[in-house]
């Protein structure tokens, strides 16, 4: 039986338990202060530290603001209803609902214009599971396995851009993921020395997480998936890694444009609503 619990903090997970155990992270500062955030109105950097609507320039830290605003709970939604016009000049509302079907945990997410032109925005999960029966001295922590939108495999993960302090850097070829001949990932010690896997362009919608004795432990995956982030804190000792369903990415050294041009950017007309679910199913 799945139970899990929510802060009104930015919507925020903060437990999951199924029969007693639990799968989410606990937000330990040492390694990483956060459990599960939302990633609104950004995934990831804005270049430069700063967006532009019109010609103004707004600053923006990473994965936007949603996580870190108070939401308010109706009994069945999270909701936080818009936020400084100087911070993101668009009237919106963001709500979410979570819930249960069987051994998934379903988290159910609405973006709502209610301004009067159209809004810019892109929206992920960043939930952080524990690896199972984690010692810090074992050579092998895991492993990780890719899933197209049929449940296949995906043999091979391919990343399109690398990474630049946090930025997407063109690329002349994919490159693939570091992945054997099962497509499974294997997690050590310095697997994330890379700091994030990035796989674009919509071929991996889930992401298994695997014990060492390569048994399937929990799934993190979502439809609507377009890009999907693999990350963990490059530090001694953690015991968790976060599966990303993403509608968005972050930026492209050097961009300079409008919000409007922005990678994966998502526009919604006035009175129009964008619906985003994702789920993690426990083995």
């Amino acid at each position: 039986m799945i139970e899990y619990k929510v802060s009104t903090h930015g919507a925020e997970l903060q437990s999951l338990q199924c029969d007693g155990r639990e799968y989410l992270w606990h937000g330990d500062p040492k390694y990483w202060g956060r459990r599960s955030p939302i990633l609104f109105p950004m995934v990831g950097k804005v270049y430069g530290g700063s967006f532009r609507v019109d010609g103004k320039e707004y600053p923006m830290g990473q994965h936007g603001f949603a996580r870190d605003s108070e939401f308010a709970f109706d009994g069945e939604r999270y909701v936080l209803a818009g936020c400084s016009l100087e911070k993101y000049p668009y009237n919106f509302e963001l709500s979410v609902k979570y819930r249960v079907d069987g051994r998934r945990f379903v988290a159910e997410w609405e973006v709502l214009n209610i301004d009067s032109r159209d809004i810019h925005f892109q929206l992920g999960a960043h939930p952080a599971l524990m690896l199972p029966d984690y010692h810090e001295e074992d050579p092998v922590h895991g492993y990780l396995q890719c899933f197209d939108a049929s449940g296949r495999i995906v043999k091979q993960p391919m990343l399109s851009h690398g990474l630049d302090g946090g930025y997407l850097t063109e690329l002349d070829a994919p490159v693939p993921m570091p992945v054997d001949e099962d497509g499974l990932l294997t997690i050590t010690g310095d697997t994330f020395a890379i700091d994030t896997f990035m796989l674009e362009n919509g071929s991996v919608k889930s992401v298994t997480l695997l014990d060492k004795n390569r048994k399937p432990y929990i799934t993190v995956g979502s439809d609507q998936t377009e890009a999907y982030g693999i990350w963990a804190p490059h530090k001694s000792g953690c015991p968790f890694v976060c599966l990303e369903p993403w509608c968005g990415i972050t930026d492209i050294v050097g961009f300079d444009g409008d919000i409007s041009e922005r990678y994966l950017n998502h526009r919604l007309a006035p009175g129009k609503k964008f619906e985003f679910t994702y789920w993690i199913e426990i083995a």
